[in-house]
């Protein structure tokens, strides 16, 4: 076991961003991350992409080639295709890779596990050619991959139009959208408007009006306001949406991506006890954080992200922000122009998202599907069987675990968590807090006993 000033936990824009500075300001760096090379979800594999698949995938992308160049030569020992499957409160974090499980230490911690999809519970989300949009762009990214046959794009947020432009500039062109967001979002946005227009908010704003208007230039079909939505089995292998807009709407397809934005990853975070906050804006729970992006454990710093959705830039920069705060704490020098300098970026690439936020909430029905839909994919635990739960008295997710095994699965509640909080809140009228959530207890990935035994019997 090593003992390092910083283990950064992510090599997306949080993890490179922190272990860069770190590193190159002399401290000790291990950075960790489960793919097999730095990125992240958005910069996935953006030192082996062709130049032809980084041209679709846009400018915003090939940004971060310039950052993980300076991760490479900043010193930081790297481990990639490397697990961290147990992390404790001391700051001893448990790795596994292809030689087999063994533990580090750190005095410092930062993690930076990134975001995830928000669930999207609907009636048929579970059949096979339903995946997360998210999931296709991976799909496009590592592999160059875009769905065979027509594609409907379901949901909200920036990313539903990001892929389906890039889709266009791959040139498929079988592609429809069905949009969840209601038309009073955009009057409950307005609000929020003034800020967007300060800092780098106009230019968030430009690219969302650029997707939105290369879309209509291509002729791609928008269904608006799409509620009640339902998926089928075509009985040929394909599938059947049905939704509500501008009346009854049934489009006969062969894979359907799903999106209701993203929420901070806090799996690992909650397994070490740190304090989490709820946020009705961003309607997820988010770590509290200091001005330093300290959570509440003192040595365990949270940024990108994991902290609060913010996008590629502001998870730069907030590894940068904490970086510079562990550098403090190890008695190194900071300019504290730099400091103020890397804030002030920060909270011009954060102007827009309260308006970002306000415009694409999730469908209210996702807060409560209808009880036939299943929530817990691993354990098939529909809605239904939760509300009957909760209803004959079990007090909040953990007792649903105990009840129905939902959060028992290879997820470990990362799908299903989101809902048995949000059931639980409203059947028992209580405040997200008050709801609670699943414990979360290492491993946080798999590993099997004979690898836990055989690195018992390499301790002394």
């Amino acid at each position: 076991m090593s003992r390092w000033d910083a283990i950064v936990i992510g090599a997306g824009p949080a993890g490179i961003g922190g272990a860069s500075l770190l590193a190159e300001r002399g401290a000790r760096v291990l950075l960790v991350d489960e793919a097999p090379g730095p990125g992240g979800q958005i910069w996935r594999g953006i030192e082996t992409v062709p130049e032809s698949r980084a041209a679709i995938l846009g400018p915003d992308y090939r940004a971060g080639a310039a950052e993980v160049a300076r991760l490479r030569a900043s010193g930081a020992t790297l481990a990639f295709s490397t697990e961290a499957w147990r992390v404790e409160p001391d700051g001893t974090v448990w790795l596994r890779d292809a030689g087999g499980l063994r533990r580090e230490a750190a005095r410092h911690l930062l993690v930076a596990t990134g975001a995830m999809e928000r669930p999207v519970p609907l009636p048929g989300w579970t059949l096979p050619g339903v995946t997360t949009i998210g999931g296709l762009q991976i799909l496009l990214k590592r592999e160059g991959l875009l769905p065979r046959g027509p594609l409907a794009l379901v949901g909200t947020g920036p990313l539903v139009y990001l892929y389906a432009a890039q889709c266009l500039t791959a040139g498929k062109r079988d592609l429809v959208l069905v949009d969840t967001a209601r038309p009073g979002a955009m009057l409950a946005a307005l609000p929020h408007l003034p800020r967007a227009l300060l800092g780098h908010g106009p230019a968030y704003l430009a690219k969302g009006a650029g997707l939105l208007w290369q879309l209509r230039r291509a002729g791609i079909a928008v269904h608006t306001n799409a509620r009640q939505i339902g998926i089928e089995p075509d009985g040929d292998g394909g599938l059947v949406l049905r939704f509500l807009g501008r009346g009854r709407h049934r489009l006969r397809l062969s894979r359907i991506g799903l999106h209701e934005g993203v929420i901070p990853e806090t799996h690992l975070l909650r397994s070490l006890g740190c304090r989490m906050l709820w946020s009705a804006a961003a309607v997820a729970f988010h770590p509290a954080r200091d001005r330093d992006l300290c959570s509440s454990l003192g040595h365990v710093h949270v940024a990108g992200d994991a902290g609060g959705i913010g996008g590629a830039m502001v998870a730069l920069l907030e590894g940068r922000i904490a970086a510079m705060a562990i550098l403090e704490r190890l008695g190194h020098q900071v300019d504290p122009l730099l400091v103020s300098a890397t804030r002030r970026a920060r909270r011009a690439h954060l102007a827009a998202r309260p308006l970002i936020e306000r415009l694409y909430r999730p469908a209210p029905e996702l807060l409560a599907p209808p009880d036939e839909v299943v929530a817990c994919r691993c354990e098939e635990v529909r809605c239904g069987e939760i509300r009957a739960s909760l209803a004959a008295g079990a007090a909040g997710p953990n007792q649903l675990k105990a009840f129905l095994r939902c959060g028992m699965g290879p997820c470990q509640g990362r799908i299903c968590g989101p809902t048995l909080a949000q059931l639980t809140a409203r059947i028992r009228g209580v405040t997200m807090e008050e709801a609670g959530w699943l414990t979360v207890r290492p491993p946080l990935r798999p590993v099997s006993v004979g690898e836990i035994a055989a690195l018992a019997s390499e301790e002394p």
